[in-house]
């Protein structure tokens, strides 16, 4: 008998094996899905209460996908030495976006907090974008200024002064769990880069003894603070989201209650959809279930970090920065969004990457995703050697270097 004849691959087949790193690409797709399937169990209720129908919230988050997939292919499209160029205005972009949403009349207030500037029937969250942006300006600042930044204090000092900009920008909002992650992503990256390890200590020590007085100058952070130590001293007030979502967590047991049977999302849990989705999946998927979208987050974050450093072997340095800035990243934020879920940490305002409604989160989070994928595809060929400059006239007369 004859052995079987194997199929040939079709050439858009084969192309799509070379360009695009499949296991990155099919995490992400796993936590998108996951995440309107979650979307639509938390929020159907509201919706329905709300606005009349109960796949609204659902419908928005199918249209942030679409745009988000979009925007990650053109993201994908564009060659990585375009971004390390673009280093300065990106800078600007990422002060320019933080202020201009603390101007009177520009920027959306909600509960207190102006975080939003409205774009038609769209909010752009400035904090997300921003922390986008900080990745890429930090990439190529490390490229640019690698020795400095190991050698001397000053290269160490320059990005600190930009992080530090920003950061009370987004305090002014306030929104302090968006400042704590941007400095947070920027101290991994430089000590990444390999910024001196006491330098590192000795300015994170006095960031975080910062974030700890803003965190306890402001009454209500002082409340969230004295909530999240006993949230069962007060129940029904200041530890009413903590307790529920630790209710609904409790709820779920091994196996949970399964898809749609979660209790506390029927207006019993604040921001079910949202900040809190975490809460409502553990309760319907269980122990099992949070292991499984624990393994995909990690998967993500392992994936990058590879490519990272396939991009690093090739000479790709400003791809790999950013590949590493983007897992610490997504990686950050969800173990952050999971933590206070579980009532780890304080209450604070922060999505979970690719589950939770919004549309700026998810954006820009699929727009990060698709840089990873151009690292990927351009760590397959070898960067081009640097060329050497000539030497000037007087130095090839003397015999000396340029």
């Amino acid at each position: 008998m004859s052995a079987p004849v194997s199929q040939p691959t079709s050439p858009m087949v084969r192309r799509l094996q070379q360009e695009v790193d499949l296991p990155l690409l099919a995490l992400t797709a796993a936590l998108v899905a996951l995440g309107l399937v979650m979307v639509a169990s938390a929020s159907m209720e509201m919706g329905a209460r709300d606005f009349g129908n109960a796949w609204h919230f659902l419908q928005r988050q199918v249209l942030f996908a679409a745009l988000g997939t979009m925007a990650a292919v053109a993201a994908w499209n564009v060659p990585l030495a375009r971004w390390e160029r673009a280093g300065p205005w990106l800078l600007a972009l990422f002060l320019l976006i933080l202020v201009v949403v603390l101007l009177p009349g520009v920027g959306r207030t909600v509960n207190g907090a102006t975080r939003w500037i409205p774009i038609g029937a769209f909010n752009l969250q400035v904090a997300e974008l921003a922390k986008l942006l900080v990745v890429m300006y930090l990439a190529g600042y490390i490229v640019r200024h690698y020795s400095t930044l190991r050698l001397q204090l000053a290269g160490f000092v320059r990005p600190l002064v930009v992080l530090g900009a920003g950061t009370v920008l987004l305090l002014l909002q306030p929104d302090f769990g968006g400042a704590a992650i941007m400095l947070a992503i920027g101290m991994g990256m430089l000590f990444l880069a390999g910024a001196r390890l006491s330098q590192f200590l000795a300015l994170g020590g006095t960031i975080a003894a910062g974030m700890a007085v803003a965190a306890v100058a402001a009454p209500y952070r002082m409340a969230r603070l004295t909530a999240f130590m006993d949230p069962w001293q007060d129940p029904f007030a200041s530890g009413f989201q903590l307790t529920q979502s630790l209710i609904a967590i409790g709820s779920g047991g091994v196996t949970g209650s399964g898809l749609g049977g979660s209790v506390q999302k029927l207006f019993y849990l604040p921001e079910a959809h949202n900040d809190f989705l975490f809460a409502v999946f553990a309760e319907e998927f269980g122990f099992f279930g949070v292991l499984v979208l624990i393994a995909l987050f990690a998967g993500l974050v392992w994936r990058c970090l590879r490519i990272g450093l396939e991009a690093q072997r090739s000479g790709h340095a400003f791809g790999a920065h950013l590949s590493f800035g983007v897992a610490i990243w997504l990686g950050l934020q969800a173990a952050l969004n999971m933590g206070v879920n579980m009532g780890l940490l304080p209450t604070k305002g922060m999505t979970l990457p690719f589950l939770s409604y919004g549309g700026s989160s998810l954006i820009v989070s699929m727009i990060a995703v698709g840089l990873v994928l151009r690292v990927a595809r351009e760590a397959r060929t070898p960067a081009p050697a640097p060329v050497p400059r000539r030497r000037s006239r007087a130095a090839r007369q003397s015999g000396g270097a340029a």
